[in-house]
């Protein structure tokens, strides 16, 4: 099994020595390592040459502007059996290449999702380590019981090139690719391995305003795709999954405003419950991860839930309602982030 990993990137001299390197230091080497230089204008192409001997570096004719765009033009040059999708701020761990190619040993798999953890840097991006805990640990294994993973990680996703090329196709009309990745295989009912051992670290927002952004792209995103792909609803399955996702998300998001204004005690009590409910998923976080800090991520959390639920109305409105289709690619400032493998 050869095994090649795709990594796009566009003005990552920040972090992207420490991303080759995650991606050098590995247990299982991987047998063929592309960036896609997205006609960077920063100091990125200079630190690619300085690894020309270990990895291959392509640059594209002109800046494409997102990330499936970057992905398709270095498909081209890939010659691996699978291929490994991760980004230029993300780091893998040392045996991630061995967990992919322990997963496509596994019959009749075409796709492999991994676990990503957020780097830590401060209380944002604790907050989404303790939100990747919830999504990957509960909801995640649980779309995987029912061979319905919602979504495959940008930052920790692998494929058969052979049926990647033949399946899917670089559409560029949603702002979030591997979503739209993820729903062309559930169209063709192609098996997606969730594996919960195949690492990676991701740098995640950490000012307010890149919080904002990022959501607001994912809702974007998750709104387009659902638009793109809502025949796959015909499977009773899926129906159900995406019914729980996008109904309960809906409904919350409207009584977490509305009740305040009906009745102030109920909505103190409805607070409470919820803070309760998020500091023993704290707890769970806490001993998962091994990271103490996880406890005190429910307090800050809350005030996320209302920014949040503010973020998926105002995309609803704005992408099923006035049809005002949002492509632009937001990419948020890097801050420099070790951490010890």
């Amino acid at each position: 099994m050869k095994i090649s990993l795709l990594v796009p990137c566009f003005n990552e001299e920040t972090n992207i020595e420490a991303t080759i390197r995650s991606s050098l230091n590995q247990t299982r080497k991987f047998d063929e390592i592309i960036f896609v230089d997205d006609s960077s204008t920063d100091n990125t192409p200079k630190i690619l040459k300085q690894y020309k001997k270990l990895i291959k570096s392509y640059k594209t004719p002109q800046n494409t502007g997102n990330k499936s765009s970057a992905q398709e033009y270095g498909l081209q040059f890939l010659t691996g059996d699978v291929m490994v999708t991760t980004d230029a701020d993300t780091l893998l761990d040392p045996r991630f290449a061995e967990e992919v190619e322990r997963s496509f040993k596994k019959p009749g798999i075409f796709a492999m999702a991994g676990y990503v953890k957020s780097l830590p840097y401060n209380w944002l991006t604790l907050c989404r380590a303790f939100d990747y805990v919830i999504g990957q640990d509960f909801h995640k294994l649980a779309q995987a019981h029912l061979n319905y993973v919602f979504v495959m990680p940008g930052a920790a996703s692998a494929f058969r090139v052979k049926m990647f090329r033949k399946y899917i196709t670089f559409d560029h009309d949603t702002i979030t690719e591997d979503l739209d990745f993820t729903y062309m295989l559930h169209r063709r009912n192609l098996k997606i391995f969730y594996n919960t051992k195949a690492i990676t670290y991701t740098q995640d927002p950490a000012t307010l305003k890149n919080y904002i952004n990022q959501m607001r792209r994912w809702y974007d995103g998750g709104w387009q795709n659902l638009r793109k792909h809502y025949k796959i609803m015909k499977n009773p399955v899926r129906a159900l999954e995406l019914s729980l996702i996008y109904i309960e998300g809906m409904v919350f998001s409207i009584l977490i405003f509305l009740i305040p204004i009906l009745n102030f005690w109920f909505a103190v009590m409805f607070v409470s419950a919820s803070l309760i409910v998020t500091l023993l998923y704290g707890i769970w976080a806490a001993w998962r991860l091994r990271r103490p800090s996880l406890l005190l991520a429910p307090f800050p959390y809350v005030l996320l839930i209302f920014i949040n639920s503010a973020l998926y109305l105002e995309t609803f409105v704005k992408e099923i309602v006035l049809r005002r289709h949002n492509l632009k690619w937001f990419k948020p400032d890097r801050v420099h982030i070790e951490i010890k493998q």
